[in-house]
Protein backbone atom coordinates (compact mmCIF):
# COMPACT_ATOMS: atom_id res chain seq x y z
CA UNK A 1 0.00 0.00 0.00
CA UNK A 2 1.16 3.56 -0.74
CA UNK A 3 0.70 6.61 1.52
CA UNK A 4 -2.38 7.59 -0.46
CA UNK A 5 -5.97 8.56 0.27
CA UNK A 6 -8.71 9.28 -2.26
CA UNK A 7 -11.45 11.93 -2.30
CA UNK A 8 -14.68 11.27 -4.21
CA UNK A 9 -17.78 13.46 -4.55
CA UNK A 10 -21.09 11.65 -4.90
CA UNK A 11 -24.76 12.21 -5.54
CA UNK A 12 -26.92 9.21 -6.47
CA UNK A 13 -24.02 7.11 -7.74
CA UNK A 14 -25.23 3.62 -6.80
CA UNK A 15 -24.55 2.42 -10.37
CA UNK A 16 -20.89 3.40 -10.17
CA UNK A 17 -19.55 3.65 -6.63
CA UNK A 18 -18.87 -0.06 -6.00
CA UNK A 19 -16.93 -0.35 -9.27
CA UNK A 20 -14.86 2.72 -8.40
CA UNK A 21 -14.08 1.58 -4.85
CA UNK A 22 -13.24 -1.94 -5.98
CA UNK A 23 -10.65 -0.58 -8.42
CA UNK A 24 -9.01 1.41 -5.60
CA UNK A 25 -8.66 -1.48 -3.15
CA UNK A 26 -5.17 -2.42 -4.30
CA UNK A 27 -3.80 1.12 -3.80
CA UNK A 28 -5.53 2.29 -0.61
CA UNK A 29 -8.19 1.53 1.97
CA UNK A 30 -8.50 5.21 2.84
CA UNK A 31 -11.34 6.71 0.81
CA UNK A 32 -13.16 9.89 1.87
CA UNK A 33 -16.52 10.55 0.22
CA UNK A 34 -18.33 13.90 0.35
CA UNK A 35 -21.94 13.12 -0.55
CA UNK A 36 -24.51 15.77 -1.42
CA UNK A 37 -27.44 13.93 0.20
CA UNK A 38 -27.96 11.05 -2.20
CA UNK A 39 -31.45 9.53 -2.19
CA UNK A 40 -30.34 6.14 -3.52
CA UNK A 41 -28.03 3.49 -1.98
CA UNK A 42 -24.77 5.37 -2.63
CA UNK A 43 -23.95 6.04 1.03
CA UNK A 44 -24.98 2.55 2.13
CA UNK A 45 -22.78 0.88 -0.50
CA UNK A 46 -19.81 3.15 0.17
CA UNK A 47 -19.90 2.63 3.92
CA UNK A 48 -20.28 -1.12 3.52
CA UNK A 49 -17.10 -1.07 1.43
CA UNK A 50 -15.17 0.80 4.11
CA UNK A 51 -15.27 4.40 2.86
CA UNK A 52 -15.65 7.31 5.29
CA UNK A 53 -18.71 9.33 4.24
CA UNK A 54 -19.86 12.81 5.19
CA UNK A 55 -22.74 14.75 3.71
CA UNK A 56 -22.55 18.37 2.65
CA UNK A 57 -25.05 20.50 0.68
CA UNK A 58 -23.97 21.09 -2.92
CA UNK A 59 -22.87 24.57 -4.01
CA UNK A 60 -20.31 24.01 -6.76
CA UNK A 61 -17.85 21.25 -7.55
CA UNK A 62 -14.94 23.41 -6.40
CA UNK A 63 -16.53 24.24 -3.03
CA UNK A 64 -17.45 20.60 -2.46
CA UNK A 65 -14.07 19.23 -3.43
CA UNK A 66 -12.13 21.80 -1.43
CA UNK A 67 -14.29 20.83 1.53
CA UNK A 68 -13.07 17.29 0.98
CA UNK A 69 -9.44 18.42 0.84
CA UNK A 70 -9.74 20.52 3.99
CA UNK A 71 -11.68 17.95 6.02
CA UNK A 72 -10.23 14.63 4.96
CA UNK A 73 -9.62 12.48 8.06
CA UNK A 74 -6.65 10.74 6.44
CA UNK A 75 -3.19 12.23 6.97
CA UNK A 76 -1.47 10.49 4.06
CA UNK A 77 1.41 11.93 2.07
CA UNK A 78 -0.60 11.88 -1.16
CA UNK A 79 -4.19 12.72 -2.13
CA UNK A 80 -6.00 11.53 -5.24
CA UNK A 81 -9.07 12.90 -6.98
CA UNK A 82 -11.56 10.43 -8.46
CA UNK A 83 -15.08 10.74 -9.81
CA UNK A 84 -17.58 8.06 -8.85
CA UNK A 85 -18.09 6.99 -12.48
CA UNK A 86 -14.34 6.46 -12.95
CA UNK A 87 -12.11 3.52 -12.10
CA UNK A 88 -8.40 2.85 -12.32
CA UNK A 89 -7.02 0.04 -14.43
CA UNK A 90 -4.93 -2.68 -12.74
CA UNK A 91 -1.73 -1.53 -14.46
CA UNK A 92 -2.25 2.00 -13.11
CA UNK A 93 -2.82 0.57 -9.63
CA UNK A 94 0.45 -1.34 -9.91
CA UNK A 95 2.24 1.77 -11.13
CA UNK A 96 0.91 3.83 -8.21
CA UNK A 97 2.06 1.23 -5.70
CA UNK A 98 5.53 0.93 -7.19
CA UNK A 99 6.34 4.49 -8.27
CA UNK A 100 4.70 6.63 -5.61
CA UNK A 101 7.12 5.72 -2.78
CA UNK A 102 10.14 6.29 -5.06
CA UNK A 103 9.34 9.84 -6.21
CA UNK A 104 11.72 12.65 -5.28
CA UNK A 105 10.58 14.86 -2.41
CA UNK A 106 10.24 17.89 -4.70
CA UNK A 107 7.62 16.20 -6.90
CA UNK A 108 4.26 17.64 -5.86
CA UNK A 109 1.86 16.40 -8.53
CA UNK A 110 1.22 13.43 -10.82
CA UNK A 111 -0.57 13.41 -14.15
CA UNK A 112 -2.46 10.36 -15.37
CA UNK A 113 -4.25 9.66 -18.64
CA UNK A 114 -8.03 9.44 -18.78
CA UNK A 115 -9.80 7.36 -21.40
CA UNK A 116 -13.46 8.18 -22.03
CA UNK A 117 -15.98 5.44 -22.75
CA UNK A 118 -19.28 6.30 -24.45
CA UNK A 119 -21.93 3.62 -25.04
CA UNK A 120 -19.18 1.14 -24.14
CA UNK A 121 -16.87 2.46 -26.86
CA UNK A 122 -13.46 3.94 -26.10
CA UNK A 123 -13.29 7.43 -27.65
CA UNK A 124 -9.70 7.45 -28.95
CA UNK A 125 -9.82 10.39 -31.38
CA UNK A 126 -11.08 13.94 -31.69
CA UNK A 127 -8.59 15.16 -29.09
CA UNK A 128 -10.10 12.92 -26.41
CA UNK A 129 -7.17 10.60 -25.87
CA UNK A 130 -4.88 10.95 -24.17
CA UNK A 131 -6.29 13.58 -21.80
CA UNK A 132 -3.68 14.24 -19.12
CA UNK A 133 -5.15 15.19 -15.74
CA UNK A 134 -3.46 16.16 -12.50
CA UNK A 135 -5.05 13.57 -10.21
CA UNK A 136 -2.49 12.94 -7.45
CA UNK A 137 -0.74 15.58 -5.36
CA UNK A 138 1.07 15.89 -2.06
CA UNK A 139 -1.26 16.74 0.80
CA UNK A 140 -1.18 20.46 1.47
CA UNK A 141 0.10 21.27 -2.02
CA UNK A 142 -3.11 21.31 -4.07
CA UNK A 143 -6.53 22.97 -4.11
CA UNK A 144 -9.40 22.81 -6.57
CA UNK A 145 -9.53 25.77 -8.94
CA UNK A 146 -12.49 27.96 -8.03
CA UNK A 147 -14.46 28.18 -11.24
CA UNK A 148 -18.02 27.34 -12.18
CA UNK A 149 -16.93 24.81 -14.82
CA UNK A 150 -13.89 22.75 -15.92
CA UNK A 151 -12.22 22.81 -12.52
CA UNK A 152 -8.60 21.69 -12.19
CA UNK A 153 -6.34 20.99 -9.23
CA UNK A 154 -4.01 23.97 -8.80
CA UNK A 155 -0.65 23.23 -7.19
CA UNK A 156 1.29 25.65 -5.02
CA UNK A 157 4.28 27.35 -6.62
CA UNK A 158 5.36 30.53 -8.36
CA UNK A 159 5.90 31.53 -11.96
CA UNK A 160 9.68 31.48 -11.41
CA UNK A 161 9.61 28.13 -9.65
CA UNK A 162 6.61 26.13 -10.91
CA UNK A 163 5.63 22.93 -9.11
CA UNK A 164 7.47 19.80 -10.24
CA UNK A 165 5.21 17.11 -11.68
CA UNK A 166 5.60 13.72 -13.33
CA UNK A 167 3.46 11.64 -15.70
CA UNK A 168 2.39 8.08 -15.03
CA UNK A 169 2.10 5.70 -17.96
CA UNK A 170 -1.24 3.98 -17.42
CA UNK A 171 -4.89 5.02 -17.49
CA UNK A 172 -7.96 5.67 -15.45
CA UNK A 173 -11.29 5.19 -17.19
CA UNK A 174 -14.33 7.50 -17.31
CA UNK A 175 -17.26 5.18 -18.06
CA UNK A 176 -20.69 6.51 -17.10
CA UNK A 177 -23.45 3.89 -17.14
CA UNK A 178 -26.45 6.24 -17.16
CA UNK A 179 -28.64 6.66 -20.23
CA UNK A 180 -28.64 9.48 -22.79
CA UNK A 181 -31.64 11.19 -21.19
CA UNK A 182 -29.58 11.55 -18.00
CA UNK A 183 -26.55 12.67 -20.04
CA UNK A 184 -28.45 15.42 -21.88
CA UNK A 185 -30.09 16.68 -18.68
CA UNK A 186 -26.67 16.79 -17.00
CA UNK A 187 -25.17 18.72 -19.90
CA UNK A 188 -28.10 21.12 -19.91
CA UNK A 189 -27.13 21.99 -16.33
CA UNK A 190 -23.46 22.10 -17.34
CA UNK A 191 -24.35 24.58 -20.08
CA UNK A 192 -25.65 27.09 -17.52
CA UNK A 193 -22.43 26.77 -15.51
CA UNK A 194 -20.40 27.13 -18.70
CA UNK A 195 -22.28 30.35 -19.52
CA UNK A 196 -21.32 31.74 -16.10
CA UNK A 197 -17.70 30.73 -16.62
CA UNK A 198 -17.54 32.35 -20.07
CA UNK A 199 -19.19 35.52 -18.76
CA UNK A 200 -16.75 35.57 -15.86
CA UNK A 201 -13.85 35.64 -18.32
CA UNK A 202 -15.27 38.85 -19.80
CA UNK A 203 -16.75 40.56 -16.74
CA UNK A 204 -14.67 39.19 -13.84
CA UNK A 205 -17.60 38.92 -11.43
CA UNK A 206 -15.53 37.57 -8.54
CA UNK A 207 -11.92 37.05 -7.59
CA UNK A 208 -11.05 33.37 -7.90
CA UNK A 209 -8.06 31.05 -7.63
CA UNK A 210 -7.53 30.06 -11.26
CA UNK A 211 -5.10 28.14 -13.35
CA UNK A 212 -2.84 30.58 -15.24
CA UNK A 213 -3.60 30.43 -18.98
CA UNK A 214 -0.51 29.46 -21.00
CA UNK A 215 -0.40 28.08 -24.53
CA UNK A 216 2.80 26.12 -23.85
CA UNK A 217 2.15 25.26 -20.21
CA UNK A 218 0.58 22.18 -18.65
CA UNK A 219 -2.53 20.65 -20.22
CA UNK A 220 -4.87 22.53 -17.85
CA UNK A 221 -2.99 25.81 -18.47
CA UNK A 222 -3.24 25.25 -22.21
CA UNK A 223 -6.93 24.34 -21.89
CA UNK A 224 -7.56 27.55 -19.93
CA UNK A 225 -5.70 29.58 -22.58
CA UNK A 226 -7.70 28.00 -25.42
CA UNK A 227 -10.96 28.51 -23.53
CA UNK A 228 -10.27 32.22 -23.22
CA UNK A 229 -9.52 32.37 -26.96
CA UNK A 230 -12.69 30.38 -27.67
CA UNK A 231 -14.68 32.86 -25.57
CA UNK A 232 -13.55 35.68 -27.85
CA UNK A 233 -14.99 34.06 -31.01
CA UNK A 234 -18.47 34.94 -32.38
CA UNK A 235 -21.50 33.12 -31.00
CA UNK A 236 -22.71 30.07 -32.96
CA UNK A 237 -19.74 30.02 -35.35
CA UNK A 238 -17.37 28.75 -32.66
CA UNK A 239 -19.22 25.48 -31.85
CA UNK A 240 -19.34 24.63 -35.55
CA UNK A 241 -15.64 25.37 -36.00
CA UNK A 242 -14.83 23.41 -32.86
CA UNK A 243 -16.85 20.37 -33.96
CA UNK A 244 -15.31 20.32 -37.45
CA UNK A 245 -11.82 20.65 -35.98
CA UNK A 246 -12.44 17.74 -33.62
CA UNK A 247 -14.32 15.50 -36.02
CA UNK A 248 -12.20 16.08 -39.12
CA UNK A 249 -8.98 17.79 -38.09
CA UNK A 250 -8.45 15.51 -35.07
CA UNK A 251 -9.87 12.39 -36.79
CA UNK A 252 -12.95 11.99 -34.62
CA UNK A 253 -14.61 10.20 -37.55
CA UNK A 254 -12.37 7.21 -36.80
CA UNK A 255 -14.40 6.57 -33.63
CA UNK A 256 -17.27 5.11 -35.69
CA UNK A 257 -21.00 5.60 -35.32
CA UNK A 258 -21.00 5.81 -31.51
CA UNK A 259 -18.08 8.19 -31.76
CA UNK A 260 -20.05 10.40 -34.15
CA UNK A 261 -22.87 10.61 -31.60
CA UNK A 262 -20.35 11.50 -28.88
CA UNK A 263 -18.51 14.18 -30.86
CA UNK A 264 -21.77 15.65 -32.19
CA UNK A 265 -23.44 15.86 -28.78
CA UNK A 266 -20.40 16.87 -26.74
CA UNK A 267 -18.57 18.93 -29.37
CA UNK A 268 -21.47 20.65 -31.20
CA UNK A 269 -24.88 20.27 -29.53
CA UNK A 270 -23.63 21.08 -26.03
CA UNK A 271 -21.57 24.09 -27.10
CA UNK A 272 -24.36 25.36 -29.36
CA UNK A 273 -26.68 25.16 -26.33
CA UNK A 274 -24.17 27.22 -24.32
CA UNK A 275 -24.20 29.92 -27.01
CA UNK A 276 -28.01 29.88 -27.15
CA UNK A 277 -28.12 30.44 -23.39
CA UNK A 278 -25.58 33.24 -23.73
CA UNK A 279 -27.77 34.85 -26.38
CA UNK A 280 -30.72 34.59 -24.00
CA UNK A 281 -28.74 36.33 -21.25
CA UNK A 282 -27.70 39.15 -23.57
CA UNK A 283 -31.29 39.46 -24.85
CA UNK A 284 -32.47 40.21 -21.32
CA UNK A 285 -29.49 42.22 -20.07
CA UNK A 286 -28.01 44.06 -23.05
CA UNK A 287 -24.41 43.13 -22.06
CA UNK A 288 -24.69 45.18 -18.87
CA UNK A 289 -22.66 43.64 -16.04
CA UNK A 290 -25.00 44.61 -13.22
CA UNK A 291 -28.02 43.49 -15.24
CA UNK A 292 -26.34 40.11 -15.85
CA UNK A 293 -25.70 39.71 -12.11
CA UNK A 294 -29.35 40.56 -11.36
CA UNK A 295 -30.58 38.20 -14.10
CA UNK A 296 -28.75 35.16 -12.72
CA UNK A 297 -29.89 35.93 -9.21
CA UNK A 298 -33.52 36.14 -10.34
CA UNK A 299 -33.61 33.34 -12.94
CA UNK A 300 -31.15 30.84 -11.45
CA UNK A 301 -30.79 31.85 -7.80
CA UNK A 302 -27.02 32.36 -8.19
CA UNK A 303 -25.05 35.31 -6.89
CA UNK A 304 -22.22 35.75 -9.38
CA UNK A 305 -20.44 38.27 -7.17
CA UNK A 306 -19.98 35.59 -4.53
CA UNK A 307 -19.11 32.92 -7.08
CA UNK A 308 -17.31 29.91 -5.69
CA UNK A 309 -14.75 31.60 -3.44
CA UNK A 310 -17.04 32.55 -0.51
CA UNK A 311 -19.50 29.67 -0.64
CA UNK A 312 -19.02 27.76 2.59
CA UNK A 313 -20.98 24.89 4.07
CA UNK A 314 -20.74 22.60 7.04
CA UNK A 315 -20.85 18.83 6.83
CA UNK A 316 -22.55 16.31 9.00
CA UNK A 317 -20.83 12.94 9.52
CA UNK A 318 -22.81 9.86 8.67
Amino acid sequence: MSGLSVIILTHNEEKHIARCLTSLRSVTSQVFIVDSFSTDRTVEIAQAMGAVVVQNPWTTYAVQFNYGINHTPFKTTWLMRMDADEYILPNLAEEINHRLPTLDADVTGIYVKRRVMFLDRWIRHGGYYPIWLLRLWRQGQGICEQTWMDEHIKLGGTTDAPPKTVEFTHDLVDHNLNNLTWWTQKHNNYATREVIDLLNIRYNFDETVRVTPRLFGTQEERKRYLKEKYASLPLFTRPIIYFLFRYIGQFGFLDGRKGFVWHFLQGLWYRFLVDAKLMEVYHHTGHNKQAIIAYFKQEHGRDLTVGVRDATKTATSQ
